[in-house]
């Protein structure tokens, strides 16, 4: 007899492990509002439309503010490095890149000596819209880890950490 079809093994394997998972879940359906996960989703999604509101306001997006972040803070100046950081696929962050250059609050140049790569730095425009908007971002912070007691913070931080193990880091898109 012939090999069985590889497409047709990742229906069986897709079915197998979806009984697997039958088997081990409880007899209590899901409740949504219940699931930690949920409630870290609702959360995230929470800080980061406060979060883009504060730097709407100035003319920034999230992605323009963290690359800000990346080149000026933390001293990342290749384009790949800087979509790296911040967690964003390499086409993203160069559209976003042009359209701060645009803005005039970056600068792009050849890198030296290898004049094949692209250094990117923060114009005075672009550092004074970063002085701008870091009291936004603090303030957005405060905002929620003042609901926690004394040394939540920090708990809560080492709890996420361990969420991510193991995980993608590259998210992909922002």
């Amino acid at each position: 007899m012939g090999a069985p079809v590889p497409a047709r093994m990742g229906v069986i394997d897709t079915r197998r492990r979806i009984a697997e998972i039958r088997a081990m879940s409880c007899s209590q359906p899901y409740r949504l509002h219940a699931s930690i996960m949920y409630q870290l989703t609702l959360t995230s999604r929470l800080q980061e439309r406060r979060l883009d509101d504060g730097l709407r306001a100035l003319g920034l997006t999230r992605i323009a503010w963290c690359i800000l972040l990346a080149v000026r803070n933390e001293g990342i100046a290749q384009p790949s490095d800087i979509a790296e950081f911040i967690g964003v696929d390499r086409t993203a962050c160069s559209r976003a890149l042009r359209q701060m250059e645009g803005q005039g609050w970056i600068a792009r140049r050849n890198g030296e000596p290898d004049r094949r790569t692209t250094c990117v730095e923060a114009t005075p425009a672009g550092i004074a819209l970063l002085e701008a908007a870091t009291p936004v971002a603090e303030e957005n912070s405060r905002h929620f880890l003042e609901k926690l007691d004394p040394g939540e913070d920090a708990d809560l931080g080492r709890i996420l950490a361990r969420l991510r193990e193991g995980e993608d880091k590259g998210l992909g898109q922002f």
